[in-house]
């Protein structure tokens, strides 16, 4: 097996592209050797823990509505071609993600990381949920077969969260300043939304190695 460490978070649309443009590389090649952990980054780890208004958000860090717009339009487009919904106008909040992350964590040791990964993005991307709410994320462990009523038991407690900020601390300490970023075999940084031909490079390149 070959690690392949995925720094990302929930709300980061780059890394919901990403994913999907790995996940169309691992179909084509389902004897890959990759065992994937998932690892937090908080794109803004001074959010507020209720959060902000998404509008308010996005004018205040691109300096108004068409600093928005702009910004917004090449990830509209990357999306359709990995083939993923970003439903825009369905998300009205942009959450502190620090409990998403601890979720995913808790979800780790349970084996189901990359489940509830995956229904992170669903819920925020296409479904507009506030994903730093603990009841939409008791609600996301359960569809993933996680025991909810033990989730929120969590989620009232401070349990992982000095674990998930120091982890956070300790990428960014590595030179980590964007997400997605992917780290091959504990060895190789590859930083950003790359596109599937680039991941089965790597897996032919993994494979001929092995070989």
């Amino acid at each position: 097996m070959v690690k392949l460490d995925i720094m990302s978070d929930p709300i980061c649309p780059w890394c919901y592209i990403g994913k999907a443009n790995l996940d169309r590389a691992l179909a084509q090649r389902p004897d890959h050797p990759f065992m994937i952990t998932w690892h937090p980054f908080q794109l803004n780890p001074d959010m507020p823990k209720g959060g902000m208004d998404r509008r308010t958000y996005l004018e205040t860090k691109f300096g108004g509505k068409e600093g928005a717009v702009k910004a917004y339009a090449p990830i509209v487009d990357h999306a359709e071609k990995a083939g993923v919904t970003i439903n825009l106008e369905a998300i009205k909040t942009t959450p502190n993600t620090l409990d998403a992350h601890r979720l995913i964590h808790w979800a780790g040791i349970e084996g189901r990381q990359t489940e509830v990964v995956d229904a992170l993005f669903q819920a925020y991307f296409v479904d507009g949920r506030d994903i730093g709410d603990a009841d939409v994320l008791a609600d996301i462990a359960d569809s993933c077969g996680m025991d909810a009523s033990v989730v929120l038991r969590l989620l009232a407690t401070d349990e992982d969260r000095r674990e998930i900020v120091e982890r956070d601390a300790a990428a960014r300490g590595m030179g980590i300043n964007s997400v997605p970023t992917f780290i091959v075999a504990s060895q190789h940084a590859v930083p950003g939304a790359q596109p599937t031909e680039l991941w089965l490079k790597v897996l032919d390149d993994l494979a001929q190695t092995a070989s």
